[in-house]
């Protein structure tokens, strides 16, 4: 979401945007070669971080791409991670990703008690927002505070 020329800018960085950069931050530890993502996981108050994530192989295995080939990387996708570390029986979650999910990604999202999610950049394909919309989640494009607050 946009800032229009009538928001007042707060007087403090919001707290969408802290975790907003807080997942872009998680992406940079991505070793994805292609798509690096980053993903915070909040109660519903934002008081607490559940969960967090970034993109890549499963632990142990080595750091590195299976494959070059698109769709086939092998690496565990940055939402699927911070799921993990969350859990599904929390309810009313807030997960702050820097790319909409995929549609299997959605799909979890939404087994996984998560009420909204908010994403800096539109992923490829839209199908995964969709589904996040079906299956009763709130889903918002925010980058209403991006260029504030920096320095």
């Amino acid at each position: 979401m946009l800032a229009s020329q009538a928001d007042p800018v707060p007087d403090r960085i919001p707290l969408q945007e802290v975790f907003m950069r807080m997942a872009e931050e998680l992406a940079k530890r991505s070793t994805c070669a292609r798509n690096q993502v980053g993903s915070v996981i909040t109660t519903a108050d934002l008081t607490q971080v559940l969960g967090i994530g970034f993109n890549g192989n499963a632990r142990g295995l080595p750091n590195r791409c299976d494959s070059s080939e698109p769709g086939r990387c092998g690496c565990i996708h940055s939402e699927a991670n911070a799921l993990i570390k969350a859990g599904a029986q929390t309810p009313g979650k807030v997960m702050f990703v820097t790319c909409s999910p995929c549609v299997m990604c959605a799909k979890m999202v939404v087994n996984s008690n998560v009420e909204r999610v908010y994403y800096r950049q539109a992923y490829r394909d839209p199908a995964g927002v969709e589904v996040l919309r079906r299956g009763g989640v709130e889903a918002e494009q925010y980058d209403r505070w991006r260029d504030h607050w920096r320095g």
